[in-house]
């Protein structure tokens, strides 16, 4: 166990926008949110898995909707507190810790704030090891754990609460209930035990997160290169450097949807990478050839401070580099591919780990 403090809050959503390949939210945002519930609340209780007990209950908190959109419409914070306590009620047990449901810049921190108000402990795994659109895609569902009883909440007060037969079901109510909520709800769902998330959840992405991070910080006061340094941290590859070119973004179904297309620079000058993104970045092309696709991670980084610009963010003008990192490993299997895999997308291309196109 360890302390989150304010001095840790910075690193974890940079290094959580890395990992969220474009989605999970604006990272300052959700950054703000925390470092001022810590401040008023206290610090955070960090845990690993294997230092709760087995028995012990796990509720995931995260915001669901259009990233686009949290830029203009700023949560409240009470909405995350009542969709957690909701679930929690409707249980009826005791409630041990809450948890992040995917590696995304707000997604890693929203429960740094629910854990500082309501004094609980945070565990240091995620249920995806990045972040992707839709509710079903976790690794929780992979193992046949089920997202309902489900809690959504708004700004107004406004509190659904939801069983469904199958999590893509808990995602379909979910996603219409997000839009009339204003494309954009706090949720809280995925109720499990330690002993399930040591078999399903993906560990230690709170930490990893903030080691990306802190790398990113210490390296632009050094003054070192900052793509190959967070490259390296993050284990990856630099698969395009260039700058951008047009950005088509468009908000439907609850989704940031759309393509950024980026003219090389340097060794790839005279290429053009496309970005296809749903919330996350999904696939890139370079001249319409495949390079990268879901699961695998595709992050966007400033070229000159290797901080990560997440899909709402994309501007024309912008000099970036482009970098991918393997997943995890449960996304490679048959029921992970089926799950999260470039066809359920909609794109007729077989999988290709990322360290095989580039080793």
């Amino acid at each position: 166990m360890r302390l989150l403090t304010e001095k840790n809050i910075e690193d974890i959503a940079l290094g959580a926008a890395v990992l969220g390949t474009g989605g999970g939210g604006d990272p300052y945002i959700g950054m703000l949110m925390a470092r001022q519930a810590i401040k008023d609340y206290g610090s955070v209780e960090l845990y690993t898995l294997d230092e709760l007990n087995d028995d012990d209950l796990i509720i995931p908190t995260a915001m669901m909707g259009a990233p686009t959109v949290m830029v203009e419409k700023m949560p409240n914070g009470d909405d995350i507190i009542n969709a957690f306590k909701s679930v929690g009620k409707y249980i009826g047990k005791p409630i041990r810790a809450t948890m992040s449901i995917e590696a995304g810049g707000l997604n890693s921190v929203v429960p740094i704030y629910v854990a500082a108000r309501l004094r609980l402990p945070m565990v240091d795994a995620d249920g995806m090891g990045r972040a992707f659109p839709e509710l079903q895609m976790v690794t929780h569902t992979i193992y046949g754990l089920t997202a309902t009883p489900m809690s959504m909440s708004d700004e107004r007060g406004n509190t659904v609460l939801m069983e469904t037969v199958n999590n893509k079901w808990t995602e379909i109510f979910a996603r219409s209930i997000t839009v009339n909520m204003g494309a954009m709800a706090m949720i809280a769902l995925y109720a499990a035990t330690v002993a399930q998330l040591k078999e399903c959840a993906v560990a230690g992405t709170i930490t990893k997160a903030e080691t990306i991070g802190r790398t990113i910080r210490v390296a632009r006061a050094l003054e070192q290169e900052p793509v190959e340094t967070v490259r390296a941290a993050a284990g990856g590859y630099v698969i395009f450097r260039g700058k951008i070119a047009d950005v088509q973004r468009r908000t439907e179904g609850g989704f940031a949807r759309g393509d950024a297309f980026i003219d090389g620079i340097d060794a790839y000058a005279g290429k053009r990478l496309q970005l296809s993104f749903q919330n996350e970045h999904l696939i890139a092309l370079i001249d319409g050839v495949p390079v990268v696709t879901v699961p695998d991670l595709i992050a966007t980084l400033d070229i000159d401070t290797g901080e990560p610009i997440t899909t709402e963010g994309l501007r024309y003008g912008f000099r970036v580099a482009v970098i991918a990192m393997p997943c995890a490993p449960a996304w490679r299997t048959a029921a992970g591919l089926a799950l999260v895999g470039p066809r359920y997308f909609g794109y007729d291309i077989d999988y290709v780990p990322v360290e095989e196109r580039y080793k």
